[in-house]
């Protein structure tokens, strides 16, 4: 991955406001660029653990840290995906749970 290196002159008390060491200034920065451009819509999941270097499942428990919702959809909006797949597939592509009645 082709890198740039950006300087920026902050306020030193910024760092009280991120309540972080200055040495882990920079990690906690591309943290929160991380995960605002996956809330915008503009990263996957993947692309903010490569940017951070942890895995997806990292990636994904450092957005519950922060309440960002992993998955967009609504429950509503997720069947309705599932029920469109099946369509598609002509075929289930969940078995029912157990305990649902036919």
């Amino acid at each position: 991955m082709s890198t740039l290196t950006v300087s920026l002159d902050l306020p030193r008390d910024l760092l009280g406001a991120l309540d972080v060491p200055e040495a882990r200034l920079e990690t906690r920065l591309r943290e929160l660029i991380a995960l605002e451009l996956f809330r915008e819509g503009y990263i996957s999941s993947g692309k903010g653990a490569e940017l951070l270097g942890i895995s997806k499942l990292d990636f994904i428990h450092l957005l519950a840290q922060h309440g960002i919702p992993y998955f967009a959809e609504s429950p509503e909006e997720l069947v309705a995906e599932v029920a469109t797949v099946e369509r598609v597939l002509g075929e289930p592509v969940l078995e029912d749970s157990p305990g649902d009645s036919a």
